[in-house]
This record gives C-alpha cells, sequence and structure tokens, in this order.
C-alpha cells in the first residue's frame, strides 16, 4: 500500500494553492487529512512535542490517518553547535523515553518514527563506531514502535548498515538530497529493503528553491526526470513490502502537495483525495 503525503502540514503559503482561501491555521490538519494518507511531523526533530500537541493530532485526524515523526536533534545531532557532539550521538535516553511515551498517545495513529542523522564531516566520527553505537540503541528501542534510519553521509551507506537495520526489523530512509547519491542510484548498487515496509523522502535542494521563490505555493523547479526515476525504483520496492511511506517537501520542486501528486500519479495514475 502506498502511504503518502508530505513533510509537514503548517504551510501558511499553502492557503489558496492547497488550502481553501480564508483557511485558518487551525484548520490546517483536517483538510490535509482529508487529501493525503499521511504528514510527517518535521516539529517533533526540534524537541520532543506537547501531550496537547499530539493528542489534538489524534484527535483531528480519521482512523486511516498516519503521523510519521522524527526523533528529536538532541538524540540524533546533540550538542548545541552546527556540528553534531560525536560523544553524545545517541546516549540521551531520557528524552528517548520521554519522546516515545508521547508519541504512544497516537495509538496505531503512530507510523514509522525517524531518526535522521546529519552529515557527518570527515573524522568527526568513524563508520564503525557509528555503526556500533546505532546497533546497540536500535537494540533497545520498544518493539511496539516502527522506525526507519536515515544517514546523510554517502560514505556511511553500506551492507553493514543495511544488516543492522534487517537485524532490528528496521527501514532504511531513502531521500533524494543534493550532496547525496539519487536513491534509484543507490538501489542499484544495494537493496535497500531491510524490512516490511519502505521510507522515501524528496527532500530536494534548499538553496536552488530558495533562489527561485520566497513562498510555497507553486512548484519552480522541473523535478520531472527525478520523479521518473522514484516511480520506477519505488515500483520495484513496492512488490516487496506491505507498505511504501513516501513524503515531499516543499523544497524539492517549491511546492510539497503537488510533488507528491505528481510521483503518485506517475506510480497509481491521478492520486484519489483521501481514499484508502
Amino acid at each position: 500500500m502506498l502511504i503518502y503525503g508530505t513533510a509537514s502540514f503548517s504551510e501558511k503559503s499553502w492557503v489558496g494553492s492547497f488550502y481553501p482561501e480564508g483557511t485558518q491555521p487551525r484548520d490546517f490538519l483536517e483538510h490535509y487529512a482529508a487529501q493525503f494518507h499521511a504528514v510527517e511531523a518535521d516539529t517533533t526533530y526540534y524537541g520532543v512535542p506537547r501531550e496537547s500537541m499530539v493528542k489534538g493530532w489524534a484527535e483531528r485526524t480519521p482512523d486511516s490517518f498516519r503521523i510519521c515523526a522524527k526523533f528529536p536533534r538532541s538524540i540524533v545531532h546533540a550538542g548545541e553547535g552546527r556540528q553534531p557532539d560525536p560523544e553524545a550521538i545517541l546516549s540521551d535516553w531520557n528524552e528517548t523515553d520521554e519522546f516515545l511515551e508521547v508519541m504512544r498517545l497516537l495509538g496505531d495513529k503512530c507510523g514509522p518514527l525517524v531518526l535522521q542523522f546529519p552529515y557527518f564531516a570527515r573524522d568527526l566520527i568513524s563508520r564503525g563506531d557509528f555503526l556500533e553505537r546505532l546497533d546497540v540503541y536500535l537494540g533497545k528501542l520498544p518493539k511496539d514502535f516502527r522506525y526507519g534510519v536515515e544517514l546523510r553521509t554517502r560514505g556511511f551507506i553500506c551492507d553493514p548498515l543495511l544488516h543492522i537495520l534487517r537485524r532490528h526489523d528496521v527501514s532504511f530512509v531513502a531521500s533524494e538530497l543534493p550532496y547525496m547519491p539519487h536513491p534509484a542510484d543507490l538501489a542499484k548498487k544495494f537493496d535497500l529493503v531491510t524490512t516490511d515496509f519502505f521510507y522515501g523522502r524528496l527532500i530536494g535542494d534548499r538553496k536552488a528553491v530558495d533562489a527561485k521563490t520566497k513562498t510555497f505555493d507553486r512548484i519552480v523547479l522541473d523535478q520531472g526526470p527525478s520523479l521518473d526515476r522514484w516511480a520506477e525504483m519505488l515500483e520495484g520496492v513496492r512488490e516487496r513490502v506491505k507498505d511504501v511511506y513516501v513524503f515531499a517537501n516543499n523544497h524539492f520542486a517549491g511546492h510539497g502537495p503537488t510533488t507528491i501528486r505528481e510521483l503518485i500519479d506517475r506510480l497509481d495514475g491521478p492520486p484519489g483525495r483521501g481514499e484508502e
């Protein structure tokens, strides 16, 4: 099953291009959930969300809706500076427990939770040390959630990583970023299927989009060739897994809702508006 949506639902510049004119922010999620199957909650990267916020997500979405979320920055990045703290990555279990406890309020609406790691500069942490730490961390996570791991360091994507993910029943998260190989190229080199679901993120080039627009109400970059490659890759993947989660960011082409619809159109024809 394809489970798709965008990275966040709170973009005010979508009013008029996705949300009807006059839609108030408090009504964004209900309208969004009538259009797409799922959303990726970017806000959780910046800190554990309030219980009231998570309960609100659950109350304002249908039973079939899924809310995916990122682990907080304090866990996957650590440290206060721009560069991650190699000694503190994956060491904050208090924050881990607090985050998972809050996300548990979603019940069946909780989708996969993503460990989005930053780019690791040369000599910051070795691949071996990182993979060892990741192996231990994943082994300690509670089994009543599903998880995904996204890496933004080219050399860290390797067979030993994928072996660890398979052993812990965790999905590799395929992301398109300007300094990383396209997921379609990675799929030719590695078997990226590591569990019974697959997770894809169309992130894109922030600088390229920001140079063309200050709002996210329309497509400003032609990403058709990349979407073709995504569709071809996902067509093969979906035959091997139960679910494929895929999300589009505004910075992929300028307007996340249009991007994800264009991708799903390549896979299934014109996407439905809320049907399962």
